[in-house]
């Protein structure tokens, strides 16, 4: 189960098909990790303030980001944890780097998810794997290569 709760209302006034968006990204990264049905998580989709503040004190980090995840611990059985994003900044992002808000949300949303399955970027062949795994599931999507942007600009 896949639960979307959208705090910041901006999301649905900029996306108003947001919340499909999100589901279909995340159900996406879940059938690709071989997850599918068995497991259940939640993302929020709210604003800078809120991520800023979860930001602070769960990783010392007073700013806001695009997305945070927030894998479950091992014994809480099927659901594997939360992802929060914030939408201005992934607005921002989306503007800077040319592409469509539901394309970035696409992104973010298969990436927080990719986390709470146990992938990392800490570590460069980490980063390879992980980008690897989003691309495909992206392409899946319809949605071009998201580290592309940088050669386009």
């Amino acid at each position: 189960m896949i639960d979307v709760e959208i705090e910041d209302e901006a999301w649905s006034g900029a996306l108003p098909g947001c919340e499909a968006v999100v589901r279909l990204a995340a159900e996406a990264a879940l059938a690709t990790a071989q997850r599918p049905g068995e497991v259940s998580l939640t993302i929020l989709l709210t604003g800078d303030p809120a991520v800023q503040d979860l930001n602070g004190r769960f990783r010392g980090q007073d700013k806001p980001t695009n997305v945070l995840s927030f894998p479950a611990a091992e014994s809480a059985g099927p659901y594997l944890g939360d992802v929060a994003m914030a939408f201005g900044v992934c607005a921002a992002e989306a503007r800077c780097q040319h592409k469509s808000l539901a394309d970035h949300l696409s992104h973010l949303t298969v990436h927080g998810v990719l986390h709470l399955l146990g992938y990392d970027h800490e570590a460069d062949h980490e980063a390879e794997v992980m980008e690897d795994m989003e691309r495909s599931i992206l392409k899946r999507l319809g949605v071009r290569d998201p580290y592309a942007w940088a050669a386009d600009a």
